[in-house]
């Protein structure tokens, strides 16, 4: 068993599939098939099932795998940490989220201060933010809702009001404040049930017994501004959103202390995290601690 032996099986492992894994290894399918069967018989049990020409990872398989990315994360951590402690890696930081825009600015201030890391943003659902982060794939996840996973460790960098965006001209615009019982048959400009707003959406909701009148269901939530300036519904947005440039709709307070949402910063607990990585964990955490506090506009 070598190095190069539990780095296939783990592509072939997460893809499930031969000539994907083939393709991503760049190596040609004859010779990874048969480099996953050495591996099975120094092993002495199958780790894939094989239906026809498909394959599935077997309870062998999914146990050799935890191993494997226990041992795998663990030498690529070394190769990282000692990197860093030879002062002669520039490094990178690998971030994932839900929505990019809320880290527009904070990248830039980053690569202001660390021009020479190569930073690398990665926008994708919360639950595929959270399985990348767990597999070793991104250093950090930001995300708008809590992720209780075992093996993960976060801190929490802005709590802040959501708001109402209107169309201009709608029924509400001149108002200041709604309560959650006159949007019941409002149509909404929302996202998936996987993400923030539409969780948000359905919690302010249930107290009336009702369930939200959906006029568009994205899974992008920097584009629900824009959908609601033409006019095709209302939608929650965050009060960082109100001071950035955009679309033209207006703003209301919710009557309801939930309606608030918290953007936190996630990494593996135990895990070594780059220098770089460290270092964007910290301006992420000092800039929105400024935010929070009044003393730097907000701004997506």
């Amino acid at each position: 068993m070598d190095l190069l032996q539990l780095r296939y099986f783990r592509t072939v492992a997460r893809t499930e599939h031969l000539g994907r894994a083939a393709a991503q290894l760049r190596v040609a399918q004859p010779s990874l098939s048969r480099t996953i069967a050495r591996l099975e018989t120094d092993l002495g049990v199958p780790l894939f099932d094989r239906q026809g020409r498909g394959i599935r990872l077997n309870r062998f398989g999914a146990a050799f795998l935890a191993r494997v990315d226990r041992a795998l994360g663990e030498l690529d951590d070394a190769r990282t940490e000692l990197a860093d402690l030879a002062g002669n890696n520039c490094g990178s930081v690998v971030v994932a989220a839900e929505n990019l825009a809320v880290l527009r600015t904070l990248v830039a201030a980053y690569l202001g201060v660390y021009p020479d890391v190569a930073v690398r943003l990665s926008q994708c659902s919360p639950e595929e933010t959270a399985n990348r982060l767990l597999g070793g794939t991104v250093d950090l996840a930001v995300l708008s809702q809590r992720l209780d996973r075992p093996g993960v460790v976060g801190r929490d960098l802005i709590t802040e009001e959501v708001l109402l965006a209107v169309p201009p001209g709608h029924r509400l615009a001149r108002r200041r404040r709604v309560p959650m019982s006159e949007l019941i048959s409002e149509p909404f400009v929302t996202t998936g049930p996987d993400y923030w707003p539409r969780r948000l959406l359905d919690r302010l909701l249930a107290p009336t017994g009702q369930r939200p009148v959906i006029a568009c269901e994205g899974d992008d939530p920097a584009s629900l501004r824009g959908l609601v300036s033409i006019g095709l519904g209302v939608g929650l947005l965050p009060a960082m959103a109100r001071q950035s440039p955009g679309p033209r709709v207006s703003w209301l307070h919710i009557d309801d202390p939930d309606c608030r949402r918290t953007l936190s910063l996630y990494w593996r607990e135990g895990a070594y995290l780059p220098l770089s990585a460290r270092r964007f964990r910290d301006l992420a955490t000092e800039r929105f601690a400024a935010v929070e506090a009044g003393r730097q506009p907000a701004g997506l």
